[in-house]
């Protein structure tokens, strides 16, 4: 009977998450993430092919794991598709601020983890993740009456570069996110898709977001 391993693929990955966040993609390496686990550095070898299908896997990961709770918040479009764009811009944030070293991890790109040399299945793998997300995105902009040709690059900007950008400006400084992280990314996504600037968290914000839909779209 062959004995369980004593160190998981998961253990492998996790310590890979904490080496990018702390040092960067460079640092990521068979030996030391092995080290990272306290495992013996051929350990790594029987779970990876080497160190590109180990970058691979990280990313790959991390990202799947965001991009579910994001398609979470975007799919409850046909609720209320405002309330939806607003849960999606906040949702980027909320998730950066209770996950730091996976954010960090994204931030960095995919080409940082080696995604040139990527073996074809992974390749399609983070094709399909990215695919995902353009048709939720597609599929709100739709609901939200977004038309013509800069209807993408408006809800691309609103629900996904508006909101990095915010988590990316206090990572890359070294300060925590603000309370108020949250608010701001769904106030500017308001403002893109819905032409509202509602913030919940104040009484005015309150009054100024009961019917959202019920404004006009910005076209």
């Amino acid at each position: 009977m062959a004995r369980p391993a004593r160190f998981t693929t998961d253990q492998f990955l996790d310590a890979a998450v904490r080496k990018a966040a702390a040092a960067g993609p460079t640092a990521v390496t068979m030996s030391a993430v092995a080290a990272e686990v306290g495992a013996p550095s051929g350990s790594a070898y029987h779970r990876f092919a080497g160190r590109t299908e180990l970058l691979a896997q990280t990313w790959l990961r991390t990202v799947e794991t965001f991009q579910a709770s994001y398609l979470a918040a975007c799919e409850t479009v046909g609720d209320d598709p405002a309330q939806a764009a607003r849960g999606a811009a906040r949702q980027v944030v909320a998730w950066s601020r209770a996950h730091p070293e996976q954010v960090a991890v994204l931030l960095h790109g995919a080409d940082a983890f080696d995604r040139a040399h990527w073996p074809e299945p992974h390749r399609r793998r983070a094709e399909a993740g990215n695919q995902r997300v353009h048709a939720a995105l597609a599929a709100l902009a739709a609901a939200l009456d977004l038309r013509g040709p800069e209807a993408a690059d408006r809800v691309t900007l609103a629900l996904v570069d508006l909101p990095l950008a915010l988590v990316r400006r206090h990572l890359r400084g070294g300060t925590p996110l603000p309370a108020h992280a949250e608010d701001l990314a769904e106030q500017g996504a308001a403002a893109l898709l819905c032409g509202r600037f509602p913030s919940p968290a104040s009484p005015a914000g309150a009054e100024r977001a009961q019917d959202a839909t019920s404004h006009r779209p910005v076209r």
